[in-house]
């Protein structure tokens, strides 16, 4: 028998396959586009999302032969959200995490209620992206798909909806929206009343690996699924992966190298401190129970090494072509060997913590000419890590020390990133026997609520286990500590810029 884990993303879902020692059996990968409708909109086709999301699982389940799926959870990206109608019929696409359009409300909420109350309550950072936001711009802009809808869902309660026809999303989640009560682990009456959205359309709350119901027969026979499959909560894709990664204690943090950049660690109580406030961190239920985690992240890790990739490295990408490599691979083995004062600002799509600022943007800066391709690929590796090893350092500050770093996602498949990392933080980061954490932590959570497992505790150490552990070369994590103040410059100096441009387009 095998448990399955699928990962729902901005740019792409997989579905993975375990048996329960944590073994992968199979995978299956589909990517999907963006949609961009006008500047600063960004959302997710919903029908094409589900018939890929129906893709992956088809396949897996055609691949792992007599180990049949009796289980299944998803680990999915945070904050995105679609209006259903009273037949199930998705009535908008998915808006993302990085769509502005919701500006307006977060400015309104600063001046209804405030950030410090608003964290209190939620323990989210007052910002554009949340859910409550999206469904608040509906209500504001498009209030005829309001009279129809039924239930606004996020992408792990939507997939849980076409799979069972019950409407639940996990505590991690749920938070996510800016609209639960992280404390007393129920939706915020206080936010919602105030915002003038019925908790009637929002689904039913549960901790993580709670079983929800059973795959439905018809949908069971149309995705290969043999009959009484469990389905369980899962969770937000960043705490998943730090429960497949092993990250269930204080002073152990995830760092997921996919399209977003992302560390998350845990930790046994909510800190909800004015230093956590300020530095925009949040803080929400673990999908490890009795335990908080918070994430720094930058929108635009991963994403920008696509955008580097599609736009510069088309050499790169015939090598990998001819080579039988992926491209990725091939432009981190190119990159230069040097630590050099070039700099990438990766904020693309906005910053992400610690400044939260929707308005800046990426920048390349100390250009000459006799930089390389191969320098300004150094600097894209380089720049994502200044922008953690920020992060590291506030979360210190706020009694959240970081003292070792495991790795997941595409990027930790490479050696030398993962060593670059390790450097620049002056940190030892692993690597896991599973880079697909996120997917796996999901499946341990399906393995839980179909009764494999006694507990969490017991379903990591079954499940979990280290490969690699890439220690920082101490002369080399002197280089980055002198580029890493200039690196910090970089932000300040450029936001009035920034804004200028970003404010009057």
């Amino acid at each position: 028998m095998s448990l399955l884990g699928v990962d729902v993303g901005t740019t792409g879902c997989k579905a993975v396959a375990f048996d329960l020692t944590g073994r992968q059996l199979a995978l299956a990968y589909r990517d999907y586009p963006l949609v961009l409708p006008q500047p600063g909109w960004a959302e997710l086709d919903t029908r094409n999302l589900w018939h890929r999301i129906e893709e992956v699982i088809r396949e897996v389940n055609g691949r792992v032969g007599g180990d049949l799926v009796e289980a299944i959870s998803v680990s999915c990206q945070g904050e995105a959200t679609v209006p259903i109608d009273s037949s199930g019929q998705p009535l908008y696409n998915f808006t993302v995490s990085f769509d502005h359009r919701t500006v307006e409300q977060a400015e309104w909420w600063q001046g209804a209620v405030g950030a410090e109350k608003i964290f209190s309550i939620t323990g989210m950072p007052l910002h554009a992206m949340y859910t409550l936001n999206k469904i608040m711009w509906l209500r504001d802009h498009r209030p005829e798909i309001l009279a129809k809808t039924v239930k606004f869902l996020c992408v792990e309660d939507y997939v849980n909806f076409r799979l069972t026809g019950e409407f639940a999303i996990d505590w991690s989640l749920a938070a996510r929206t800016m609209a639960f009560d992280i404390i007393n682990k129920c939706w915020s009456n206080q936010m919602l009343d105030k915002a003038g959205i019925s908790a009637e359309l929002l689904p039913t709350t549960y901790p993580a690996g709670t079983a929800i119901g059973t795959v439905n027969e018809r949908i069971a026979k149309e995705l290969g699924f043999k009959t009484g499959v469990v389905v369980a909560t899962g969770g937000h894709d960043q705490p998943c992966g730090a429960l497949g990664a092993g990250v269930v204690s204080p002073g152990v943090a995830m760092h997921a190298m996919g399209t977003s950049d992302c560390i998350c660690p845990a930790f046994e109580k909510p800190i909800l401190s004015e230093h956590m406030l300020r530095n925009n961190y949040c803080c929400y239920s673990h999908v490890y129970p009795e335990q908080y985690v918070t994430i720094a992240f930058s929108l635009s890790g991963g994403l920008l090494l696509r955008w580097y990739r599609d736009v510069f490295c088309d050499k790169e990408r015939q090598i990998a072509e001819r080579e039988g490599k992926d491209p990725y691979e091939v432009i981190v083995e190119r990159a230069g060997d040097n630590i050099r004062s070039l700099f990438f600002l990766p904020h693309f799509v906005g910053s992400g913590t610690p400044y939260l600022d929707s308005y800046s943007r990426g920048a390349l800066v100390g250009l000459t000419v006799d930089t390389t391709k191969e320098d300004i690929s150094r600097a894209v590796l380089d720049s994502t890590s200044y922008e953690a090893k920020l992060d590291i350092e506030l979360l210190a500050e706020a009694d959240c020390k970081i003292n070792e770093l495991r790795a997941i996602g595409g990027g930790a498949k490479s050696d030398r990133w993962l060593q670059i990392k390790a450097d620049c933080f002056g940190l030892p980061v692993l690597s896991m026997k599973v880079s697909e954490a996120a997917s796996l932590g999901a499946a341990m959570l399906g393995g839980i609520a179909a009764g494999r497992f006694n507990n969490t505790h017991d379903a990591v150490a079954a499940m979990v286990a280290v490969d690699r552990t890439f220690d920082p070369d101490r002369s080399r994590n002197k280089q980055y500590e002198e580029k890493y103040q200039q690196y910090k410059e970089i932000y300040p100096s450029l936001k009035k810029f920034n804004h200028l441009i970003t404010r009057n387009k």
